[in-house]
């Protein structure tokens, strides 16, 4: 057994920096990200230190990944996805990518009930959406759009934007955001 955990232990620095090198992040990015020092991660990449839990849990956190990938923890033979919904300005959001940087995808529903007043934002980045199911409001600088199930939009998210019902029912919208301002590439028409 202790020839197994020193196994898995030894493969965490080469994993680490490998991540690290992934993200095309600097040991000094990092250590910003997680208040490890610098010298702390050279050594845990190298693997002249040994990683503990108090050193894997921030690194896990600030590379997008769970604490199982990051000491590459035998599969447990479950193939679910355990994804955690989190609920902000009313709707709820189901992350359906979990890798830190480039696109992310979500799954977002806004349950029944009253309108609610636009209250635009903005902030970098870029953003595509899809209707699902219901009817989306979307507020868009001056364009004032509804979007029924089937149709997208796409916009850069610098333009104050909002979602919300365009009626009292329910809408299920995904979205692909991209925080530094990376676009969908969608294919017009199928291959000859």
């Amino acid at each position: 057994m202790d020839d197994d955990l020193d196994r898995a232990l030894d493969a965490v620095g080469p994993r680490l920096r490998a991540l690290r090198r992934e993200r095309e992040t600097t040991l000094a990015d990092l250590s910003a990200a997680t208040g490890i020092s610098v010298s702390t991660l050279s050594r845990l990449e190298s693997g002249s230190r040994r990683p503990t839990l108090e050193l894997l849990l921030p690194l896990a956190r600030a590379h997008g990944v769970t604490l199982d990938e990051l000491v590459g923890a035998p599969p447990t033979g479950d193939p679910r996805i355990h994804l955690r919904p989190v609920t902000r300005h009313g709707m709820t959001m189901l992350p359906l990518t979990r890798r830190a940087g480039g696109i992310q995808a979500y799954k977002l529903v806004i349950p029944a009930g009253g309108r609610a007043e636009p209250t635009p934002q903005t902030h970098e980045g870029y953003e595509w959406v899809y209707v699902l199911n219901g009817r989306l409001r979307l507020v868009l600088g001056e364009h004032d759009l509804v979007l029924a199930p089937g149709e997208a939009a796409e916009f850069d998210t610098r333009v104050p934007h909002w979602f919300g019902r365009a009626d009292d029912e329910a809408v299920e919208f995904l979205s692909l955001f991209g925080a530094q301002g990376e676009r969908a590439h969608l294919r017009a028409r199928p291959r000859a």
